[in-house]
């Protein structure tokens, strides 16, 4: 007692049509799955990588806190350039640097010493 199946070309022509459809569909998720996984890994990387947007933010940081020391180095080292010019020529300016380094006082002036620890008055403000 056997049971017979006949099958025609046309039934195995639809069912090879369904086998490969599966197979296509099946196909098509996985690489989909795979590209997506492949966008998170990059996506990932550019934020949090070693050359990432976060590193990229504070090495831009750094770079503008540098550029601003720099600026204000430049100035301090014109300011000193300049007072060494002054020193070198300016009988003045070698006046009042004699008379701040050794306290030097012309005769009939007074000279008040500040206790440690306060800080100097602004310079030039008492000028006659």
């Amino acid at each position: 007692m056997g049971i017979r199946i006949k099958l025609s070309s046309a039934s195995l022509h639809h069912r090879s049509r369904q086998v490969g459809s599966a197979l296509y569909t099946s196909r098509r998720r996985v690489a989909t799955l795979g590209v997506g996984l492949v966008a998170l890994w990059l996506s990932y990387h550019v934020v949090f990588g070693p050359n990432g947007m976060l590193v990229y933010r504070q090495k831009r940081s750094d770079y503008t806190k540098l550029q601003q020391e720099i600026e204000v180095l430049q100035k301090e080292n014109a300011r000193y350039t300049q007072q060494i010019k002054a020193l070198k020529s300016d009988p003045q300016a070698i006046e009042r640097e004699a008379r701040e380094q050794l306290r030097y006082a012309k005769p009939g002036e007074v000279v008040y010493f500040l206790p440690a620890g306060t800080p100097p008055p602004a310079a030039n403000t008492a000028r006659k």
